[in-house]
């Protein structure tokens, strides 16, 4: 079918069902809602069979919906209507919740129901949810969808038409320091991450909360800052203190913690923690390591994805320590992402932005030398959440790549005025030849795991419900002895015969870098200053409406 997705946003979910669908051998087309006049024309001139919403903040013209089929997802089980869905599930303490897809009409969410899957609540953020349970229900939901809908004698369920839920306001989230506790302040957190955030203030600095953690084992008074931690600030509660590791100043853009509260919080302790710990610990960490025998998974934890300087220098001593403790080191990446690269907010908050972007690229590089040179181990990658620009090529480094069904790589730089380091002209090339290399760093576009491997980009899938237990089960098929033994004296071998070309396709690639972050007039400040501060873009990018063109 000649499919339509009007979105507001090119956003994780709406990249996976774009590539999904492409999976499905759908033609498909892609518009930004810029206008109602605009949306208009672009159906008219697109004339598709199915005009589908999965990401969508504004309204939806009769005149498209009255003479195209048009769908909507909406994040919320049937009977569920209005903004703020996930918001107000989190709120209420609600165990399970769901997503539909539902036929637009003139009710707000109150369309015929073509899919709904449900799913049972996680306590985390909203952000995370949304990246996580939200998405992987509307990929299973679109599949029910395409079935459904190409059912002659497919009756749809009507939508129970219940009031529309509370549109939450800052007066709902806000922290009383005082009355709520760590568990209700948490909450209160999680239900506004990562947008709107709760609006406090914090030493005099009004500021807007993102990010939080629970800590055990300090106390303090409530509101007062007990500890910093890797960027991020510890407050005492009533009963407990809770770590904030994002805050976003007013007309801001969100940024760590103590980067924000920089000139406030001098004399505040640093509580310092080991570079890896291993055990899960209610407190504020980065990086964690789970070891079962000779295998170690290492998570890193860094917030959306980016890497400062010194969380890749981070991360660049843990594999360097750690591969003295393993046969076996497994890349696990975050929560919510593997990696997505260099850190574009802590960028543009610098005042020294082409010596600190320099720096950021050489301490990420130093990163993936550090998979490359783990020659007496085998390294695996685990993509079991998206990953973007140099985070994808950091997991390539590695000898063996898994991912999970339907995640999203967007293995490219372009679109933010870079050419890209992480010595990704070695590994790309290597793993899918250089034509598609060049084609997957020019066109931009996204990818999802069953189509990496169709080319050679990873080695093997695994579906969500059985991950963790193929992913043990990979590791520990790597660990035979015929075939580690043989594997580490190749893998010794190859490094020493690729060395001096892998030296110098990262010396190539900084040389193009250079200008890029040093020259004032280069087009990564000012991609760069749309893409922190979230600008709306004008039109569809180019290289979306290229998409069939």
């Amino acid at each position: 079918m000649k499919i339509l997705l009007l979105i507001s946003s090119f956003n994780s979910l709406s990249q996976s069902i774009y590539c999904k669908l492409q999976e499905l051998e759908h033609k498909v087309f892609i518009k930004f809602a810029i206008s109602k006049e605009l949306m208009i024309k672009e159906v008219e001139n697109i004339k598709p069979d199915i005009l589908f919403c999965p990401y969508l903040k504004e309204y939806i013209p009769k005149e498209i919906y009255e003479s195209t089929p048009t769908f909507v997802l909406h994040p919320g089980p049937i009977g569920d209507r209005g903004h703020n869905s996930l918001d107000n599930a989190i709120n209420d303490e609600l165990k399970e919740w769901g997503v539909v897809i539902l036929k637009a009409n003139e009710h707000l969410d109150g369309g015929e129901i073509y899919a709904q899957v449900t799913f049972p609540m996680r306590e985390s953020s909203k952000a995370s949810l949304y990246r996580n349970e939200i998405t992987r229900a509307t990929i299973k939901a679109m599949k029910e969808f395409l079935k459904n809908y190409q059912k002659q004698d497919y009756i749809p369920t009507k939508q129970i038409l219940n009031s529309i839920h509370k549109n939450l306001k800052q007066n709902d989230r806000k922290i009383d320091w005082q009355k709520d506790d760590t568990k209700k302040i948490l909450k209160k957190i999680n239900m506004s991450d990562s947008y709107p955030g709760v609006l406090d203030e914090l030493l005099g600095v009004k500021c807007y909360l993102y990010s939080a953690y629970i800590e055990d084992t300090l106390k303090g008074k409530p509101k007062e800052i007990l500890a910093k931690r890797d960027g991020a600030i510890c407050i005492g509660t009533i009963d407990k203190a809770i770590w904030i590791s994002q805050i976003r100043e007013i007309d801001s853009f969100k940024l760590p913690a103590t980067y924000v509260l920089k000139n406030k919080i001098k004399g505040i302790q640093e509580k310092r923690i080991p570079l890896v710990i291993e055990e899960e610990l209610n407190t504020f960490y980065e990086l964690r390591v789970n070891k079962e025998g000779e295998i170690a998974y290492l998570y890193f934890n860094f917030h959306n994805g980016a890497m400062t300087s010194v969380q890749c220098v981070k991360l660049k001593y843990a594999i360097e320590y750690l591969k003295n403790e393993c046969k076996i080191l497994v890349l696990m990446g975050g929560d919510d992402f593997f990696s997505n690269g260099i850190h574009l907010n802590i960028l543009e908050d610098s005042k020294k932005q082409g010596e600190d972007g320099w720096s950021n690229i050489n301490a990420m590089n130093e990163a993936v030398k550090a998979v490359f040179e783990c020659d007496d181990i085998i390294t695996v990658a685990s993509f079991a959440k998206n990953s973007g620009a140099g985070g994808v090529f950091l997991g390539l480094a590695c000898d063996f790549v898994v991912a999970l069904e339907d995640v999203v790589f967007n293995p490219h730089y372009k679109t933010l005025g870079l050419s890209g380091s992480e010595y990704h002209t070695f590994s790309l090339p290597k793993r899918v030849g250089q034509e598609k290399a060049n084609d997957l760093l020019k066109n931009c576009l996204p990818i999802n795991s069953n189509y990496a491997k169709k080319i050679n980009m990873i080695d093997e899938v695994f579906k969500s419900s059985e991950y963790q237990n193929r992913l043990k089960e990979y590791c520990k098929s790597l660990l035979e002895d015929d075939f580690y033994e043989y594997f580490i004296d190749k893998k010794k071998d190859v490094l020493e015969e690729d060395s001096v070309y892998m030296q110098e396709c990262k010396e190539q690639e900084l040389k193009i870098m250079y200008d890029e972050f040093w020259d004032e007039s280069s087009s990564f400040h000012s991609l760069r200053y749309d893409f922190v501060h979230k600008i709306k873009p004008i039109n569809t990018p180019k290289r979306l409406k290229d998409i069939n063109a």
